[in-house]
């Protein structure tokens, strides 16, 4: 036409393969903590055995109260909080502080976790526990993934979103108010 080539479309694989990073994720950690060998002498910032998981309980429960204030600065910013005007800009800084905050909190619990005691599957606490840590992080790559495309649908980003807060207070639930609440949490 004209001697003027068009672009090609680009192809679908791109979104395929940006929908499988969170399952791949969510797969490669499990698989990790699957066939690596615990190490049940792991510290974590020079704290061992039940001084470790008492300081990953306080850890976890300043990260569920990240993951709040989270919650409620993506609400402002949405409209979706009664009684408060549109957020300012501001809000939304402090929403993206705020969450890479609660990312940099989660790697040392995670890490002590997966190096301490692998993906165990032995109670129903301790596997709830192993998979919803294994989903955070694929949740997290979604969530980032979601924020990037602006061609996804409406409710991806609070459904991503969602995602994580649910899912650390299921790591929170399944481990730090087990070990804060004398070993035992109700359901459990």
């Amino acid at each position: 036409m004209n001697g003027v080539e068009r672009p090609s479309r680009p192809r679908r694989a791109p979104g395929l393969l940006w929908a499988l990073l969170p399952v791949a994720v969510t797969a490669g950690l499990y698989w990790y903590g699957r066939a690596h060998t615990p190490d049940y002498t792991s510290s974590l910032f020079g704290r061992r055995y039940d001084d470790a998981n008492q300081l990953k309980a306080q850890l976890g429960t300043a990260l569920l109260g990240l993951a709040l204030i989270q919650l409620l600065l993506a609400l402002w910013m949405y409209g979706r909080l009664p009684g408060l005007s549109a957020a300012p800009r501001s809000v939304r800084t402090g929403h993206r502080l705020v969450g890479l905050g609660a990312f940099l909190l989660s790697l040392p619990i995670a890490y002590h976790c997966i190096t301490a005691y692998g993906v165990q599957l032995t109670t129903a606490r301790v596997a709830l526990h192993s998979i919803a840590g294994c989903f955070l992080y694929g949740a997290f790559v979604a969530k980032v993934i979601v924020v990037r495309h602006r061609r996804l649908p409406g409710w991806a980003l609070p459904t991503a979103g969602g995602a994580l807060v649910v899912l650390i207070g299921v790591l929170w639930y399944s481990a730090a108010l087990w070990r804060l609440n004398g070993y035992q949490v109700p359901g459990l």
